[in-house]
C-alpha cells in the first residue's frame, strides 16, 4: 500500500497523551499542512493559533469544562493545541476549517503525533468566559472557532483498537 493510504487508513483519534513536548518544527509542519488545505474559492480566510504552554492550554479545558458542564473534562492533557479560527462571515469557514483539522491530522500522524478533534468550542466560542481566553490567545473577535486538534505522542499504554469502517458505497458506471 502506498504511503499516503497507509497513513490515511492508520490514523485514529488519540485521546491520552505522554508528556514529551511536540518539537516547533513539526508543530512549524503542521500548520504548513493545514495552510496548504484547500478553502473556498481560495479565500483562505482562516488564522490558526498554536498553544504548547500547559497552563493556558489547562485555562481554557477549565473554561470549557465549567461552560459544559462536564465535571473531569481536560482537553485530554494535550501537548499542543492547533486552533483554526475563521471569519464569523465566511461562507466556507466550517468547511474550511475542517479541511485543514484533516490534513493537521495527517500530518501529525506521519510524525507520530496523535490527535483528536476537540468540536466543543463551536457552540460556545463566543461565551464571554471562552471569548475573553480566545482574545487573550490572539483569536481576532470577528472569527468563530469551529474544532481544534489536540495533539501529543500516543500514551504507550493505549490500546487502539481497529475501527470497523462502515458506509454505502454506490459506482455509476
Amino acid at each position: 500500500m502506498n504511503e499516503v493510504m497507509n497513513n490515511i487508513l492508520t490514523r485514529r483519534s488519540i485521546r491520552k497523551f505522554t508528556d514529551t513536548p511536540i518539537s516547533r518544527e513539526i508543530l512549524d509542519d503542521l500548520v504548513q499542512a493545514a495552510l496548504h488545505a484547500p478553502s473556498g474559492m481560495g479565500k483562505q480566510t482562516w488564522k490558526f493559533t498554536v498553544v504548547t504552554n500547559k497552563n493556558a492550554i489547562k485555562r481554557l479545558a477549565e473554561a470549557i469544562k465549567t461552560t459544559l458542564n462536564r465535571p473531569g473534562y481536560d482537553l485530554y492533557c494535550p501537548a499542543a493545541i492547533i486552533i483554526p479560527s475563521n471569519l464569523r462571515d465566511s461562507n466556507w469557514g466550517k468547511e474550511d476549517d475542517a479541511c485543514a483539522l484533516e490534513n493537521i491530522f495527517l500530518a501529525a500522524n506521519s510524525y507520530g503525533v496523535g490527535s483528536v478533534w476537540i468540536n466543543q468550542l463551536q457552540n460556545i466560542c463566543d461565551t464571554p468566559a471562552i471569548r475573553d481566553i480566545l482574545n487573550d490567545f490572539g483569536v481576532p473577535a470577528n472569527h468563530v472557532v469551529y474544532g481544534m486538534a489536540a495533539l501529543g505522542y500516543p500514551d504507550p499504554d493505549t490500546v487502539i483498537q481497529p475501527k470497523e469502517r462502515i458506509g454505502k458505497v454506490a459506482y455509476i458506471e
